[in-house]
């Protein structure tokens, strides 16, 4: 049992990366009508932010302590942050660290910015044209931007730690009665849940209960009835598009202490990401967040050493073969809309 309440968290935590951009990717494709390939670049762009907020508070300068030595004997060069320096010990120290939840201030315009230039710059040339069209020039920008983040920040990936506070482990096993020491988790994980499960809440409450999401959700279901009656949908479709934008690097930025940075992050995560979609239903957002957490705990529970020493390397393709039963079974997914994607 012990072992099954563990998997079951690993799945949690990798069903919240495939749900968060899962999330954004059904939010472009329900609104806009644009099958997004670039959209793992921004998940990778999110990630960056953090690194850069990082690096940025980390920045230091030498002084000599003419009061101190080396062991040479000769006089002690100090390293001092400008952060610390500016703000105070106590105050930039703390700053450098909780630099990853501080980048979520800076994320937010950033990645909103982003998503804006992307749309007005490029999206919107292809609302008419086929999907096969938008796929090769999103994917085409997604390699731009993955190149452009090798050449500024290198090929390895860039360790961004937690908060010290978050980098220990929780006795999970307590809570429900095991002994100690039984059911271990670390800490950051459980926060990125938590975190994906506010993001996921905010967005859908902003869909049914504000007067613009009620418009953008009348716009998905009939656009042109909608701007007949003199609403502006192409400019709230936009907004969407730029708070997709700010989902993915939200999810990127809070995923850096999980997985340090890497150029080609966001193409591993676009791919698994794309099954979700179609698993849940394209255009479907109950069905890309509810397939997101099934297929990360399913993905969990092939990666046990019980299930893989019968079957090796089936936590590679589990997800791959779901999705082939889904779609023979359930050819527009788990909660797809007719119409979608059948034209």
């Amino acid at each position: 049992m012990d072992a099954i309440i563990l998997q079951i968290l690993n799945g949690l935590d990798k069903g919240s990366a495939y749900a968060l951009i899962a999330l954004g990717l059904t939010l472009i494709f329900g609104t806009l009508g644009v099958v997004n390939f670039a959209h793992g670049a921004l998940f990778m762009l999110g990630a960056f932010v953090a690194v850069t907020v990082n690096r940025v508070l980390t920045l230091s300068f030498t002084t000599v302590d003419e009061t101190r030595t080396d062991f040479l004997g000769n006089p002690a060069k100090i390293e001092t942050t400008y952060a610390e320096t500016w703000f105070g010990p106590a105050v930039g120290g703390w700053m450098i660290e909780w630099a990853v939840p501080l980048a979520i201030l800076v994320a937010i315009p950033v990645m909103a910015l982003i998503g804006l230039v992307m749309e007005r710059g490029l999206i919107k040339h292809f609302y008419k044209r086929p999907h096969a069209d938008q796929i090769l020039v999103t994917f085409g920008l997604a390699i731009v931007l993955q190149e452009i983040i090798k050449f500024y920040y290198g090929a390895n990936p860039i360790p961004t730690p937690a908060p010290d506070a978050f980098r220990g482990s929780f006795d999970f096993g307590v809570l429900l009665g095991f002994d100690p020491m039984t059911i271990i988790y670390p800490y950051w994980r459980l926060v990125y849940f938590l975190f994906a499960m506010v993001v996921i809440g905010a967005v859908f409450a902003f869909l049914q209960f504000t007067t613009f999401g009620m418009v953008v959700r009348a716009g998905m279901a009939d656009r042109e009835t909608v701007g007949l009656l003199g609403i502006n949908i192409d400019r709230r479709f936009t907004i969407m598009f730029a708070i997709a934008a700010i989902v993915a690097g939200l999810a990127g930025v809070m995923y850096t202490p999980i997985l340090s940075p890497n150029y080609h992050m966001g193409m591993d995560f676009l791919v698994l990401s794309f099954v979700v979609v179609v698993v849940g239903g394209m255009g479907s957002l109950p069905g890309a967040v509810l397939a997101g957490f099934l297929l990360g705990i399913l993905q969990s529970f092939a990666s046990m050493s019980e299930v893989t020493a019968i079957l090796p390397g089936i936590n590679q393709i589990i997800i791959y073969l779901v999705a082939i039963v889904v779609l023979l079974t359930r050819p527009r997914g788990l909660m797809g809309r007719k119409g979608v994607m059948e034209e």
